[in-house]
């Protein structure tokens, strides 16, 4: 169950030393945990939070402001007792001398109370130029946790239009039955930055390579698509999502929602899962262009869509884990351990080169090979996995299961099953 009340020596928000910005980097969900890092940011180094500035100028180029995809005034009053958050700057300070900092990724108290909170002697304003993992996953103090929580899932709410718009189209979705979120994520900016081409054609490969060469954002340029798909690294293939599917018992009449922006290729590559589950889903099938039309040309906003239809789905299952799939994963645990699959693609891959190759059959024994082998993998409730033994450096924090992906411990405690209580 949830529990993120505060501990009982928590106060309300110490007097404030500064004013801290903060500029939001990624998509929507890599904003959102940066968002919620800030929150337990500033209340860490006594700072009056200003509402952070969304990314703009990334992959998608979308020109929301915060208001038009959060509900600005909910965020500001659900963390009142926490930490004081402006909508803008004041304007006397305008002209104050300003710290713009990098925060190190994945730092703990020490960093925060000593290095930046020691800024405040220099400056009245410090701006994180960046927010994404800029804070500790772990060995943090339990009110920290749980502030990062009540942040995350209490006040960082959808903008009400959104809010509304994603409720209209859970309630048709539902209307079909019990339906499935597939978060495809064959798309085009996760191709190029993943070098992943299994399937496309030699000119459809080149065009990836060239955006991933163009985007200097991408540190990694030469990839060997073959061994990043050997290791699991590569989304699944809409062909692929639907082989897997198949084999976990799903019938052809389950509902699929497609949590997605465009699919690379069109719809040419959706024919094998279309073929296979022909009731699939979208915000386009499930809403007229006039209901869409506000959100149209915002990728965040609609993001944010697919996340509420995600998050209330009756089953997720991402394609890759990447920032939607970690986000709704750890929403979904926070709200009780919702069915969540996580294929292991390594071990996929290497089924499906094998039916491929005619090696292998569609079947029993297939379905029963695949059904063992994840049924760890949905969602059931564990503590939050710690680095890889024996990383160093960045590496072991980079290894670590990140905090929203699974906020048990720190949020979620174990309801008592003994209900018979008596009073001596």
């Amino acid at each position: 169950m949830p529990c993120t009340q505060p501990t009982p020596n928590y106060t309300a928000p110490p007097e404030s030393r500064g004013y801290l910005l903060a500029h939001t980097n990624g998509g929507l969900n890599q904003m959102r945990a940066g968002i919620c890092d800030m929150v337990a940011i500033a209340r860490i180094i006594n700072a009056t939070l200003v509402v952070p500035e969304l990314d703009k100028k990334s992959y998608w180029q979308d020109s929301s402001n915060f208001s038009d995809v959060f509900n600005e005034d909910h965020f500001i009053n659900a963390l009142a007792n926490d930490v004081k958050v402006i909508k803008k700057l004041p304007m006397e300070m305008g002209g104050a001398t300003r710290a713009d900092k990098y925060f190190k990724s994945w730092s703990g108290m020490d960093y925060y109370q000593g290095e930046i909170a020691s800024m405040w002697a220099d400056y009245k304003v410090i701006l994180a130029a960046k927010t994404d993992s800029r804070l500790a996953n772990n060995n943090l103090p339990a009110d920290i946790q749980k502030l990062r929580c009540r942040a995350c899932y209490e006040a960082l709410c959808f903008a009400p239009q959104i809010e509304a718009m994603g409720k209209l189209l859970v309630d048709r979705m539902r209307s079909y039955g019990t339906y499935i979120a597939l978060h495809l994520r064959y798309e085009k900016d996760i191709l190029a930055f993943t070098g992943c081409t299994h399937g496309l054609s030699p000119d459809e490969a080149d065009e990836l390579k060239k955006i991933r060469d163009e985007n200097d954002e991408w540190k990694v340029k030469d990839i060997d698509p073959r061994e990043q798909r050997s290791k699991g690294f590569c989304p699944l293939t809409p062909k692929e999502a639907a082989i897997f599917l198949s084999a976990l018992g799903y019938p052809s009449n389950t509902p699929i929602y497609i949590a997605a922006g465009e699919i690379y290729g069109g719809d040419s590559y959706m024919d094998d899962l279309r073929s296979r589950y022909p009731m699939l889903m979208s915000k386009e099938k499930l809403a007229s262009i006039e209901e869409l039309e506000p959100f149209a040309n915002h990728s965040t906003q609609l993001a944010a869509l697919d996340y509420i239809l995600s998050v209330e789905s009756d089953v997720f299952m991402p394609t890759y884990s990447g920032n939607m799939a970690r986000a709704v994963e750890g929403h979904r645990r926070f709200l009780g351990h919702r069915r969540t699959i996580s294929p292991d693609k390594k071990a996929l891959v290497r089924l499906f080169d094998k039916i491929e190759q005619g090696i292998k059959k569609e079947g029993k024994l297939l379905s029963d090979k695949v059904i063992e082998r994840h049924k760890k993998r949905q969602g059931s409730p564990r503590k939050r996995k710690g680095p890889i033994p024996g990383s160093k450096g960045m590496d072991r924090f980079r290894s670590e299961e990140a905090f929203y992906v699974n906020p048990l411990p720190d949020c979620l405690c174990a309801q008592s099953r003994n209900l018979n209580t008596s009073v001596s």
